[in-house]
């Protein structure tokens, strides 16, 4: 086989059912991996692509999920750290749905409130909150504190 070719070929085989995250920011993949709490013991099997060449972004990571499909929450998760990736859903090596990961307008429940005086991290039973604002920041609904760098510190 020629060089070209080997260049061109797939570097990542592809998965009979699951998902594929594709357009990730490069260098992100391993904390979309961490963000959806996947850490090496589960029962999936992964492959990642890191960097890899993109016509659009120039560099782009990729992760592939066997026998998986994403909630809701896990594409909002992603949206926030990867604004432009996009989700297929895989069905017997074919792609059965594709879509493009959207910011959501708020997000509740799986990221923390940095801030130590908010009501959200007492003992209260309050759920965070968020509302999402231009640039990926993130404000508090309860006590106003804007995250803007680091968000993926804050997800639980």
């Amino acid at each position: 086989m020629s060089e070209k070719k080997l260049e061109e070929g797939l570097l990542i085989s592809p998965i009979r059912d699951g998902t594929v995250i594709d357009h990730i920011t490069g260098g992100e993949a391993l904390v979309v991996l961490r963000i959806l709490g996947i850490t090496g013991t589960t029962k999936e099997t992964i492959s990642v692509g890191t960097n890899v060449g993109s016509r659009i972004s120039g560099k782009k990571d990729i992760v592939k999920i066997s026998n998986r499909e994403l909630s809701k929450e896990e594409v909002d998760r992603i949206a926030l750290i990867a604004p432009n990736a996009t989700i297929n859903i895989i069905r017997d090596f074919r792609v059965f749905e594709k879509m493009k990961v959207e910011v959501p307008e708020s997000v509740t429940g799986f990221v923390c409130c940095p801030n130590p005086g908010c009501i959200t991290n007492s003992n209260e039973p309050v759920e965070s909150s968020f509302k999402t604002k231009k640039g990926g920041r993130l404000q508090c609904i309860y006590c106003d504190t804007i995250i803007s760098d680091n968000i993926v510190d804050y997800i639980i």
